[in-house]
């Protein structure tokens, strides 16, 4: 077993690699044959990607959530998953490559310096914790991808405006499919999110004697679902759309990977990464 989960650890990073490549040759150069594989090929990837997931889970015990470069490894996953069922939906593949740029350098990463710690503490073998994880990197991973759109949207938004009519104004699905794009993976997030603060709550209490409901990192994914709230309901009360909402979309995301960065490996107390 340990030997399958070594030899994907390495594969992992080369198979995302050439999914990108894929998606990039046939959006920017349109070569039928990239074409044809691409989707073919990220469903591979994200079979091969579960795979190491469970191996290492089953051969060290716990969930794989103990360090940054583990998480990175859950993000890579998440990202692309989201991705692959917005694309089953929408059946529009033209941004693979913008959104699978992600789970390549996360899973890179991980791959290169993902270590498995000497003791692993026992609040982290707790799979309850494990499921409130993967809820928050779901929803994480459909608020990345919201904002990729989000950009996407503005970039397509300006070329249309300059009348500068480039590669992205011909390849991109026009704006009307962004917006509801970005909009699947923000209301994804947004009930993710939520699943998440609520699983979180309930385990808090029963796990950690001296938590804190001031803890950095849990206002910061509060604030983040706020942040999302107030969209959502201001595109179905007040019937915002268009840019407000994509710079909103691209404003949550930015909150959020401040929190998953900055103010979880330096403000936080027991939502740090061991």
């Amino acid at each position: 077993m340990h030997l399958l989960t070594a030899a994907l650890q390495i594969l992992l990073p080369i198979l995302y690699f050439g999914t990108i490549w894929a998606y990039a040759r046939a959006f920017f150069s349109s070569v039928k044959e990239a074409e044809a594989i691409k989707t073919p090929l990220l469903f591979g990837t994200i079979a091969c990607h579960i795979l190491y997931i469970v191996l290492r889970s089953v051969e060290y015990g716990h969930p794989p959530i103990t360090s940054i470069f583990e998480i990175l490894s859950l993000m890579s996953l998440t990202v692309a998953l989201v991705y692959a069922l917005i694309e089953l939906k929408t059946k529009n593949t033209a941004t693979g490559y913008f959104i699978l740029i992600f789970p390549f350098f996360f899973q890179l990463l991980s791959s290169l310096f993902i270590r498995e710690l000497g003791e692993i503490p026992p609040i982290l073998r707790s799979n309850l914790l494990g499921f409130h994880v993967f809820s928050a990197l779901f929803g994480y991973a459909a608020i990345t991808i919201s904002a990729v759109y989000g950009f996407l949207y503005l970039m397509l938004y300006h070329d249309i405006k300059s009348s500068h009519f480039s590669v992205i104004y011909k390849r991109l699905p026009n704006l009307e499919m962004l917006e509801r794009m970005s909009f699947t993976a923000t209301l994804s997030g947004f009930l993710l999110l939520t699943v998440a603060i609520i699983v979180g709550l309930i385990w808090l209490p029963r796990a950690i004697v001296d938590y804190s409901y001031t803890d950095p990192k849990l206002l910061g994914t509060v604030a983040i679902w706020c942040i999302y709230a107030v969209g959502l309901g201001a595109k179905q009360i007040a019937g915002w759309q268009g840019r407000r909402i994509m710079v909103l979309s691209v404003a949550g995301f930015a909150i959020a990977l401040f929190s998953m960065s900055i103010v979880n490996m330096f403000f936080t107390g027991f939502h740090k990464f061991y």
